[in-house]
């Protein structure tokens, strides 16, 4: 299969993913309890609705029609760039999502860079020094890091180092202080799953023929390991860098709570408890998005990396 069929394949399947996640994400939110109309006006307007007041909202949102019905109203409106209104702040849904993705976004990018960090050299160390005590502390480590809940660790993190220590702000963002431990606890997962990736790929590269030849001519153990070795390891490190950069996304969501950061996690929640539909459904689906076109990326950089590689599995 050549590039331009795969690319083809990988757009319709992307397509179809997109669909099923634009279909989930908004017929859940109607699974919820009660009467969204009543809930909505009684907190926008601090006063019990009147029935007609009710009905009124419900008519003008659209929400006396079927489901079907209000999600081919909500795919056109996608389709003509409109992700619809907040219930509460009549602000487009679009303009919501701008202004609070950078701070999401930025927690993501820098939680991928403490975790590759810690995990690239850990992940060497344990493999030159494979079945020492440095292997299996960070082994050990590793598996803690997957074990741990984010939420846990974060509140963990703010006892020891803003309440103790004193070394950094518990909520905020903005400022580079505010970033690290949101980024730390967000990152160290993620390490703990690359450490081990890495581990992996760089010993079966030590046991290559290549290996043995590079010594045998006499080459320093420093540039075998470094030019040779480490390059061919971090292929399939980069693949789940680029997989996990989706999960961290969601992630990111949950440790904004913890820190209290203003970013499409906090905006998510408060969303969730009021009851602001069109503002949950464009947060799922913008992660959606963001999580399928980076494993399309992912693909396409995989073929250029290695072109040993043949798409769909066939030799071309």
């Amino acid at each position: 299969m050549n590039l331009g069929n795969y690319l083809l394949y990988r757009l319709s399947t992307a397509l179809t993913v997109l669909f099923g996640a634009s279909a989930l994400s908004f017929g859940l939110v109607f699974l919820t309890p009660g009467d969204p109309a009543e809930t909505i006006l009684d907190q926008r307007e601090d006063t019990h609705p009147t029935p007609e007041a009710v009905e009124a909202f419900r008519e003008a949102e659209g929400l006396n029609d079927p489901i079907p019905i209000q999600y081919v109203d909500w795919v056109v409106g996608i389709s003509n760039g409109d992700l619809g209104e907040s219930y509460y702040s009549s602000q487009s849904v679009t303009t919501l999502l701008v202004e609070h993705a950078p701070t999401t976004i930025e927690l993501a990018l820098a939680s991928m860079v403490v975790a590759l960090c810690i995990a690239v050299p850990a992940g060497i160390v344990s493999a030159v020094h494979r079945g020492d005590r440095i292997d299996i502390g960070s082994q050990l480590a590793a598996l803690i890091g997957v074990s741990m809940p984010n939420f846990w660790l974060g509140y963990l993190l703010i006892i020891v180092f803003s309440l103790y220590l004193g070394l950094f702000p518990v909520s905020g963002s903005g400022s580079l202080s505010q970033l690290v431990l949101p980024a730390v606890t967000l990152g160290s997962g993620m390490a703990a799953i690359i450490t081990r990736l890495v581990r992996t790929a760089m010993l079966d590269e030590l046991e290559s023929e290549y290996v043995t030849a590079a010594r045998a001519k006499g080459l320093r153990e420093r540039l075998v390991l470094y030019k040779h070795v480490l390059r061919n390891a971090l292929i399939p490190v980069i693949t789940i860098v680029g997989l996990q950069f989706g999960f961290v996304l969601n992630g990111a969501l949950v440790v904004e709570v913890v820190f209290q950061r203003p970013g499409l996690g906090m905006l998510l929640v408060d969303s969730i408890f009021a009851r602001n539909y069109p503002v949950v459904q464009g947060i799922v689906l913008l992660t959606a998005v963001i999580f399928v076109v980076t494993n399309l990326l992912v693909d396409l950089s995989y073929y250029r990396l290695d072109p040993r590689i043949r798409l769909g599995g066939t030799n071309s």
